[in-house]
C-alpha cells in the first residue's frame, strides 16, 4: 500500500478530524487515525465511540489497503513540513515509511481492521440545510447549553425540523436561546438532541464553507455530510423539556437599548459585584436605566446611569451579570429589546436589527432575587 499526498493538505484534514479524538480513551485504537486507501481516493477516519468524522482526499496512487496510524505523532511530524509531496509506503514489518524531501521517517501502524466500523444509519429522514444557517444556529446557541451531567438533555443542542422551518434550542435552566429560521424547511417533522462535542466541531468547519449540508437522522443518530467530510454522532437520549411554557407571553415592560453601550456598562458594573453571586441590579424609570452591583463583603459598590427607551411601569430586577454578558455577546445588532413582566420572571432580550429574512433570536434570561 503507497500513497503520495500534499503535506499542507493532509495536515488541514487531519487538524479538523484530531478534534474527535479524546486525550485520554479507553480503547487505544482510537488514538489512531483510519487509512482506507482505494486507488487515487483516500478516506481518514477519527472516532472517540460516540462521533466519527472522515475525510475524502484526493491522491495520486493505485493501492488499496487500510491502516491505523498514531495520530498524535503523524499530527507532530506533519506540522514541520513546509509544503511537500509525502510519500506514504506501508512495509511488512508493521511501519509506515514517509518519505520527505529531506529524510525517511517510520510509524509503527495497526491493522486498519481493529478500527471500530462506523454507524450506518438506517432508514434516516433527510433535511438540507445551507452550512452558513447551520454555522450561526450553532453559535448563536451553543453556549447557552448546560454542562450538567444529571441532566444530559439539557448539555445539548435541541434540534426542531419541520415542514414551517427549523428551530435550534439551548437552556441549562438559567438561561435558554431558541434561534429559528422560517427560510428553511424540512419535508417532515421531527426533533433530536445533539451533543455539544460534535456541534462545536461542525460549528469550527462550516463557517468557512458555502455548502448545503445534509443532516440524515434516525431516533439514535445523525449524520451531517458536506464538502469532503462526513461526520457521524450519537444523539443524547431522552425528551427536551417543553422550553415554549418557561418563554413568558405577556411582557409589557419594554427596554430599548444600544446593545455595545449596554454591554460595555455591565460589564464594568459587574467587576464591582459579589464573586459567588454575579448580581447586577437594573432600576428602570423612564428614559432612566439605572445598572448598580455591590459587594458587601469588600465594601465594593459601583453605578451606572444610561438613557433608555421604556415603555411600562417602574421596575427592579436583579440578573447575574455573566449571563447577561454572554447573551449580549452573542448577540450581533446594534440595537437590542429586553422585555419583562416581573422582577421574578424571566427577561427576554431579541436583537432589533441585523437579521436575516424569516430569522429570529429569542434569549431568555432568569433573574435573581435582589437582596435590599
Amino acid at each position: 500500500m503507497k500513497f503520495i499526498v500534499s503535506s499542507s493538505y493532509l495536515l488541514k484534514q487531519l487538524q479538523v478530524l484530531g478534534s474527535v479524538i479524546n486525550s485520554s480513551n479507553t480503547l487505544p485504537i482510537l488514538d489512531n487515525f483510519l487509512f482506507e486507501l482505494d486507488s487515487n481516493q483516500l478516506k481518514v477516519s477519527a472516532s472517540d465511540l460516540e462521533t466519527t468524522m472522515t475525510a475524502t482526499l484526493e491522491i495520486d496512487s493505485t493501492s488499496q489497503g487500510s491502516v491505523a496510524i498514531p495520530a498524535k505523532l503523524l499530527l507532530d511530524i506533519l506540522k514541520t513540513f513546509p509544503e511537500q509531496p509525502l510519500t506514504f509506503t506501508v512495509e511488512d514489518n508493521s511501519t509506515v515509511e514517509i518519505s520527505s524531501n529531506s529524510g525517511k521517517y517510520a510509524i509503527a501502524y495497526a491493522p486498519g481492521e481493529e478500527f471500530p466500523k462506523a454507524v450506518v444509519l438506517d432508514d434516516p429522514s433527510k433535511t438540507l440545510v445551507p452550512a452558513e444557517v447551520l454555522a450561526t444556529a450553532v453559535s448563536k446557541t451553543i453556549f447557552a447549553a448546560g454542562n450538567d451531567d444529571l441532566r444530559p438533555v439539557m448539555s445539548g443542542v435541541f434540534f426542531q425540523f419541520s415542514p414551517e422551518g427549523l428551530i435550534f434550542v439551548a437552556t441549562d435552566a438559567h438561561k435558554l436561546v431558541k434561534y429559528a429560521r422560517t427560510d428553511v424547511k424540512a419535508s417532515q417533522v421531527a426533533d433530536f438532541i445533539m451533543p455539544k462535542k460534535p456541534l462545536n466541531i461542525l460549528k469550527g468547519i462550516l463557517g468557512a464553507s458555502d455548502a448545503e449540508v445534509s443532516i440524515e437522522y434516525n431516533d439514535s443518530n445523525a449524520t451531517f455530510s458536506f464538502e469532503n467530510y462526513v461526520l457521524t454522532c450519537r444523539l443524547i437520549d431522552g425528551k427536551y423539556p417543553n422550553y415554549e411554557a418557561v418563554i413568558p407571553k405577556e411582557n409589557p415592560n419594554k427596554l430599548l437599548i444600544n446593545r455595545v453601550q449596554f454591554l460595555n456598562s455591565v460589564r464594568r458594573v459587574a467587576i464591582f459585584a459579589n464573586k459567588t453571586t454575579h448580581q447586577i441590579r437594573l432600576k428602570i424609570a423612564g428614559t432612566e436605566l439605572n445598572i448598580s452591583a455591590e459587594d458587601i463583603d469588600y465594601s465594593n459598590k459601583a453605578d451606572e446611569r444610561l438613557t433608555c427607551d421604556y415603555q411600562g411601569d417602574d421596575m427592579q430586577i436583579g440578573f447575574n451579570s455573566r449571563f447577561l454578558t454572554e447573551m449580549l455577546n452573542n448577540l450581533s445588532s446594534d440595537e437590542i429589546q429586553l422585555e419583562m413582566s416581573m422582577p421574578n420572571r424571566a427577561g427576554i432580550l431579541t436583537p432589533v436589527d441585523g437579521l436575516d429574512e424569516g430569522e429570529t433570536v429569542t434569549m431568555l434570561v432568569m433573574p435573581v432575587m435582589l437582596s435590599n
